[in-house]
Formats: structure tokens, C-alpha cells, sequence
């Protein structure tokens, strides 16, 4: 009930707002219509549309098609018209004397058939007639084969250009300063993308990346999960008649991958099949550590004291087959099924001291040791999906059905040997061994039902299932047996099941002529069914979230639009946070999941203002805030000493994941892009925020703090084979519920040739050339204990990539290179 209360009550201030403005009756009409494939009758995304008066050359407005082939041009004056339609690949048609008057203000051209380019080509380069930075009415999409810098590196090189996206020096991911985001790839789920998102971004060759698409605030059509929005990455496929595909090498001094794609097209039918391979070469990162803790009750101080290295890689196999057939003018099917394969590895030791010491400064106790660990992590999935469209006579009307799964196995296993100096003496040791399985499957439906012109209503529903079953075997050392024996205390299993069911409902409309408006209700309900055996009970929860949605447009012009718009998020806890496996591999720091986590739900409001130069570039702010109660975050407690099974931990912090309150954001976004010729390009993007975060769990530990992030990307074509791009970003320093997180800067630069016609082409890219580490510090405190930690992070890298464009078309027969429909004229 407070939430429709809060809906209603932005909605009405909203109306409010807009409201002031009065209705003129002469601020023009709207050509709209929809962009086929003559073929294939499939709707062709970013077609471009141009507007001429009727006898001039000069273009006085345009736009592009979206997902579905349409488009619409506003706020067209009185006047005789004519529009070209292109598409690279296609041949232009124009449509002539389209007249807008008072009795004829809104113009449809209905369904536009546009054919595919004459003669025969034994080679093809297909690109997408977009800009870098696309946005849409819901999203924004970043176009990822314009990015220079991206053709040696892999997903998450893209990630941290892309506007309100930032990555830390290990991968994470954030979204406008939010880590819990829904990640999909070509717009499914899958478990590779719950379990380890860091392994598998820096697992997907950059250079098979055709689009990302960013959705801050999501409709109701959208799932609810993902706090701080949804991530598309979007790989490269095209529809083009004939056999063409791409291979793609990269060696490097860090990152070596490979990939190759081949699609197949025949009239309606066509296939695509790829493989890529990723591999991080072995690094080395330097640790130091430092903890001073107190034990009230004995009235003691333990230092703790730290260093070593570690020896890390990783590794990734992706490659599948997907087909698309359009049965008729109305039906078609696609289908898909991958597999995903991914890993990392880590090798190290850590030297140690701990010293005890009274109230009054005395030795109590000090203690030399070593400690050699080692862990590993694998997994491996099986991912169909099949997918049903059915379109109607009405451009508008729309059926979908998608039926997804996501099948995986994944494996942890963890070990360590701790000495006492000189390595005379075995006191501890663990072996660890931690196998699951993990299925996420979905089968959903949408239908857009035109209800009067320019008023449409979405309906649909969606069933999705989360199982996940898991054991953990412990082994640790028993100096009595002078052998490692199984522990029940650090063993476990596991077994989660989690179904949603879900409902909405969208209604988009115009008020007036305004602005645009689209309101919605999503309702889900959630029910879990988990068995903990070191808990030995079994939890049923169930609940249920409602999620109302509201989405304003106001286009001011031309080109400029403003956006207003309110959500709610969810963020259901996934495997690696529930998994009470417990890692003590390091007796002093435990780390274990957290099987009783709730979700953590958001309320979230933004505002967005969007200016388009044309030629010269874009530019675009937005406000946001938002609000999330059951925060969920690392979180570190101190314990003296801390009884597991028959093993009993002596100054030892235990990390695992809680909800901790309540944590709130407010902050502007930044984003502009300038061409400043036709050579050189500069685009930035900025990200400064507040954030308040309410501890519950350690009540007056509470943090406040400004957060700043900024990234600058500048491009110069030298020529049309050459060309250079340099980019770099900085993350500030910031402060969370237990202390304070490292900054991070970094840059690169890249130098691209293409020859063969531009079917081949070479890339050179460096990575903070003049440092071989990045220095990470953290600060952290909490009743009874502070540390300090150094981490000296590998980052300096040297890539050489080699790309080959290749493709026999065959094109029919020679037709006119441009078609015009006259308007004027009689229509058959």
C-alpha cells in the first residue's frame, strides 16, 4: 500500500510538472512507419531515416529504427516532405510528397520493404549504422564494435567505457555505484552469470562483442532482480544472405584469447556457430597485511602481521550454435545452445607473526609461522534456449514466447599447511573440497495488445526455477594422528530451490502531446525451500513484491528529450552468498556464506536529460536516488576466540555476507561525446555520488561518503586504415559500513591498421605501461578490531591482435540501387 501511495503521488507530481505547459495545436505532426527485410519480412534495427522538405538537399531531422523495425519522427511542421531510409548492406528507398497539415497530422507509412544490395560479393564487412552511445526510450546502448582499445581485451575493457559503469582493479562491476546487477547475454540468464561474473567478463573475447546494452531502471516487463539494474551484452551475429564470419587472435603479456564465428544464411533460414577461448597468464600479487585487535575480557592487544604473494590465472571456453527461421510472413522461430566452461587457479604462502600483549604493553605471547595455500574454482554449463515470435497485421501487436535453461556444475576446492619457523613443525593444515550443481531455468510470455492509436497495453508472465545442490568435504590436520581426518564441523551440504512466479501489466500512452508515458505493475512472488545441514532444519520461505513502475518522456524539440522515471528492485541472494562452505584455509581470517540472507529490496528514482549535436556528438546528465532496506555487504566480525566443530579459532575475524541496513545513494551521472572534426573524437563520462549507509548489525558504526568516478576516451583517425585511441578512468577512494575501500586509475592505448580491404586488421594495445602493479589499500574497523592491507595488483599488459573479416554473399539478381515510393502518386 505505501508503495502505490508513492506512485500515485510521484505520478501526480509528474502531471503536475508537465502540466504547466499548455497545448499548441501547431507544434506539427509525426511520420511514423516500420523497416522489413523484403525477404525475410524481419524488422531491421538502426535504419537510418532522413527528413527533407520536398525539393531541398538539406536534412532537417531524422532518426533510427528500433529492436522492431519502427520509428517515428515528432513535432514535423506543416509542409511536403520526403524521407531515404538506409541500411548498410540494402538498397535506399525514398518516399516522396508526404504531406503534413492540419487535417493530416499524423502520417503512417505502414510496413516499408527495403532489398538487399545487388550483385555478387566475395567478401563483406557488416556494421551496424550506429553511433557509439545510443539512447533509447528504456535503455542506452553502447556499441562496442566502434571501440578501438577493445579488440585485444576482453568484456570488462568495454564495461569501463561505457557510461554509469565502472570496473575495480579486480572486475567488479558497478552500475551507477550499485554491484547487484542482472547480467544477461543476448538478452537471457544464465547460472555462468550468477555464480562468478568476474571470471566469466574476463573470459569473453572483447572483440565478439557487438553492443551492451545499460538499463538503470527497468520496466515491468523486465525481472525485478538486480538492485542496480540490468547489463545485456549483446555478441556479434548478422542476417546477411550467404556463409561470412570472423577470426580473431590476441597474444599478450597478460591476456591471450582466440575466437572464431561463422553464420549461414539461406532466404529465411540462417545458423550461427562460434568458439572462443580466453586464457590470464600466471601473476603474481604482492600481500601485506596488518590487524590490531582486543580482547576486552582477557584484557589483551593481538598484532597480527601478514606478507606474502600469490600466483593467479584463469581460463575460459565459450562456443554454441543458434538458428533463426521465419516459417511465414508472421512466424518465427530461433533457437540456441552453449557451452560455457570457466576456471582460475591461485598459489601462494603468507608469512606470519602474532604478537600478544597486556593492557600495559608486555609481551604475552609471539608466534613466527608460515602458511601455504592454494585454491581453485571450475565450472562448466549447458545453456538452450528457444524463442517464439508471432507479429499481426497491426505493426504494434506482438506475441513472444521464450523458454530458457541454464544447466551447470562447478567445483571449489581450497587447501593450506601452516609452519612454525624454521618450518620444523606442522600446526594446522586443511583440505577442502566443495562439489555442486547448479540449474537456473525460465519459460516466459509478452503480448502487446494496440488498444487505440499510439495506446498500447503489455501483459505477460514468467516462471523461473533456481535449484542448487551442493556438498562440502573437510579435511583438517590432527597432530595426534599426524594425518588429516574428516570434520563434520567444517562439512556441510547444501540444498536450495527457489521458484518465482511472476505477472505485469504496461500501459504506454501519450498525454496529450506532452510527453509519453508508461506505467506498469509487476507482481512476483517468491518461494524458497532450503536444507542446511550444519543447521540441520529446513527453511520455507515464501513472499511476495509488488513492483510498480512509471515512465515519463518529454522530448524538448528535436533533439533533446527528457526522462523521469521510478522503480522498484529486487536482489535475491545467489550462490556464492548463501554457501556456508567455510573457507579457513587462513586460520585467522575465516571467510563462509551466509545461508539465512534476505533479499535486499530498492526503491529507485532518476532523471535524465539528453542532447543530440547530431554531427557533432551528444551529450547527457541524469539525477538519481535510491534506497535500499536489508542491505546486503561484506561483513566482518572479531572473535577472540570462536568455537567450529572440534577446532577452536583464537583471534580470528569470520567474513560473510549480511543484510546490514540501510544504505542510501544520491549522485549525478555525466556523459558527453564530441567530435570536434572529422578526425577526433573526446567523450567522458562522470559519476559523483552520496551514500549513507544505517548499520544495524554494529549500531554507531554508521558511514557517510562522497564517491567520484570519471573516465576520458579520445580518438584520432589518422587515416581511413589508421587510427589511435587513449583512455583512462579513476575511481576516488570510499567509505562503506566497516571502512574505507582503495582508489583506482588506470589507462591505455591503442593503435589500429586495417588492410585486405579492410577485411583484416591489427591492433596494438598497452595497459598502464609505466607501472607494472596497482597499489590497493584498504582500512578496516569494527568493534574489537582494525587492519590495514596492501595489495600490489599486476595491471601493466602489452596485447597484439589479429582480426580477419571474411564472407561469400550470394545476392540476388541486380535491382535499382534506390527505390521511391511517390505518395502523390496513385498507389496500387
Amino acid at each position: 500500500m505505501k508503495k502505490g501511495i508513492i506512485t500515485i503521488a510521484f505520478s501526480f507530481f509528474l502531471l503536475l510538472v508537465f502540466g504547466q505547459e499548455k497545448i499548441n495545436e501547431n507544434t506539427g505532426g509525426n511520420i511514423s512507419g516500420k523497416i522489413l527485410d523484403s525477404s525475410t519480412l524481419r524488422p531491421l534495427e538502426y535504419a537510418t531515416i532522413t527528413l527533407y522538405r520536398t525539393g531541398k538537399s538539406k536534412a532537417i531531422n531524422g532518426t533510427t529504427s528500433d529492436s522492431s523495425g519502427n520509428f517515428i519522427i515528432t513535432k514535423v511542421s506543416p509542409g511536403n516532405y520526403n524521407i531515404i531510409i538506409g541500411f548498410v548492406g540494402y538498397s535506399s528507398i525514398s518516399v516522396k510528397n508526404i504531406i503534413i497539415n492540419q487535417k493530416n497530422e499524423a502520417v503512417n507509412l505502414n510496413q516499408i520493404l527495403i532489398n538487399r544490395k545487388s550483385a555478387t560479393l566475395q567478401t563483406v564487412e557488416v556494421t551496424a549504422p550506429a553511433k557509439l552511445v545510443d539512447n533509447k526510450i528504456d535503455k542506452m546502448v553502447f556499441n562496442a564494435e566502434k571501440d578501438i582499445t577493445s579488440q585485444t581485451g576482453v568484456a570488462t575493457d568495454i564495461l569501463k567505457k561505457v557510461p554509469q559503469i565502472s570496473v575495480d582493479v579486480d572486475g567488479n562491476v558497478e552500475l551507477q555505484g550499485n554491484s547487484n546487477i542482472l547480467f544477461l547475454i543476448n538478452g537471457k540468464p544464465s547460472t555462468i552469470l550468477g555464480s562468478n561474473i568476474t571470471d566469466v567478463l574476463q573470459a569473453i573475447p572483447a572483440n565478439q562483442i557487438k553492443s551492451i546494452e545499460v538499463i538503470t531502471n527497468p520496466g515491468t516487463k523486465y525481472d525485478a532482480q538486480g538492485t542496480g539494474g540490468i547489463i545485456n551484452i549483446i555478441l556479434k551475429h548478422n542476417n546477411v544472405q550467404g556463409i561470412n564470419g570472423n577470426v580473431s587472435l590476441t597474444t599478450g603479456t597478460i591476456v591471450q584469447n582466440g575466437s572464431i564465428n561463422i553464420n549461414a544464411r539461406k532466404g529465411k533460414f540462417g545458423m550461427n556457430v562460434f568458439a572462443n577461448g580466453n586464457a590470464r597468464l600466471t601473476t603474481k600479487t604482492i600481500a601485506s597485511f596488518n590487524r590490531v585487535s582486543t580482547d576486552t575480557a582477557a584484557k589483551t592487544n593481538d598484532i597480527l602481521q601478514q606478507n606474502g604473494s600469490s600466483n593467479f590465472n584463469r581460463h575460459g571456453l565459450q562456443s554454441g550454435i543458434g538458428f533463426d527461421w521465419s516459417a511465414d510472413n508472421h512466424n518465427t522461430f530461433s533457437g540456441a545452445l552453449s557451452y560455457h566452461n570457466f576456471g582460475n587457479t591461485s598459489k601462494g604462502f603468507l608469512n606470519q607473526t602474532e604478537q600478544t600483549q597486556t593492557d600495559s604493553g608486555g609481551a604475552y605471547s609471539d608466534i613466527n609461522s608460515v602458511n601455504n595455500t592454494n585454491s581453485s574454482f571450475q565450472e562448466y554449463s549447458f545453456d538452450p534456449s528457444l524463442n517464439y515470435k508471432r507479429s499481426f497485421k497491426n505493426k504494434e501487436q506482438e506475441l513472444e514466447i521464450t523458454a530458457d535453461g541454464s544447466f551447470a556444475h562447478n567445483h571449489i576446492s581450497s587447501g593450506n599447511d601452516q609452519y612454525l619457523l624454521p618450518r620444523d613443525s606442522l600446526i594446522y593444515g586443511t583440505r577442502n573440497d566443495n562439489p555442486a550443481k547448479e540449474n537456473e531455468y525460465e519459460i516466459k510470455a509478452d503480448y502487446v495488445q494496440p488498444l487505440r492509436k499510439d495506446i498500447n497495453l503489455g501483459i505477460g508472465g514468467k516462471f523461473a526455477g533456481y535449484d542448487i545442490t551442493g556438498t562440502a568435504n573437510a579435511l583438517a590436520w590432527n597432530p595426534y594422528s599426524n594425518s588429516y581426518l574428516f570434520s563434520s564441523s567444517l562439512s556441510n551440504n547444501l540444498n536450495y530451490d527457489q521458484k518465482v512466479y511472476a505477472a505485469y501489466a504496461e500501459l504506454n500512452f501519450p498525454v496529450g502531446k506532452l510527453f509519453e508515458a508508461r506505467l506498469g505493475t509487476r507482481y512476483e512472488r517468491t518461494q524458497v525451500n532450503a536444507f542446511y545441514s550444519n543447521a540441520n532444519q529446513k527453511i520455507q520461505n515464501g513472499y511476495n513484491t509488488i513492483i510498480p513502475s512509471v515512465f515519463l518522456l518529454k522530448k524538448l524539440g528535436e533533439s533533446q528529450t527528457l526522462k523521469l522515471n521510478f522503480t522498484i528492485r529486487i536482489n535475491r541472494p545467489g550462490y556464492f552468498d548463501l554457501n556456508p562452505y567455510i573457507n579457513a584455509s587462513d586460520p585467522k581470517s575465516i571467510t563462509t556464506g551466509n545461508p539465512y540472507l534476505n533479499p535486499e529490496i530498492w526503491d529507485r528514482y532518476e532523471a535524465s536529460y539528453n542532447y543530440d549535436f547530431g554531427k557533432t556528438g551528444s551529450f547527457m546528465i541524469a539525477l538519481f536516488y535510491r534506497q535500499s532496506n536489508g542491505d546486503i555487504q561484506p561483513f566482518i566480525v572479531y572473535y577472540p576466540s570462536i568455537q567450529v566443530g572440534d577446532t577452536t579459532y583464537i583471534n580470528a575475524a569470520v567474513t560473510t555476507r549480511e543484510n546490514i541496513g540501510v544504505e542510501k545513494n544520491a549522485g549525478t551521472n555525466l556523459f558527453f561525446d564530441f567530435h570536434i572534426n572529422d578526425k577526433f573524437n573526446v567523450r567522458s563520462n562522470i559519476i559523483f555520488f552520496y551514500r549513507h549507509t544505517i548499520n544495524r548489525l554494529d549500531p554507531g558504526y554508521n558511514s557517510s561518503t562522497a564517491i567520484y568516478r570519471f573516465t576520458v576516451n579520445t580518438s584520432y583517425q589518422f587515416t581511413s586504415s589508421f587510427a589511435a585511441e587513449f583512455f583512462g578512468s579513476f575511481n576516488s577512494r570510499h567509505h562503506e559500513a566497516q571502512g574505507f575501500y582503495p582508489s583506482f586509475t588506470s589507462y591505455s592505448i591503442a593503435f589500429r591498421k586495417l588492410f585486405w580491404n579492410k577485411k583484416g586488421s591489427f591492433a596494438l594495445t598497452g595497459n598502464n605501461i609505466f607501472s607494472k602493479y596497482v597499489d590497493q589499500k584498504t582500512e578496516l574497523y569494527g568493534p574489537g578490531f582494525q587492519t590495514n592491507g596492501l595489495r600490489k595488483v599486476p595491471y601493466q599488459s602489452i596485447g597484439l591482435n589479429f582480426t580477419w573479416k571474411f564472407g561469400k554473399l550470394q545476392m540476388k539478381k541486380e535491382k535499382p540501387e534506390e527505390n521511391n515510393i511517390d505518395l502523390s502518386a496513385p498507389q496500387q
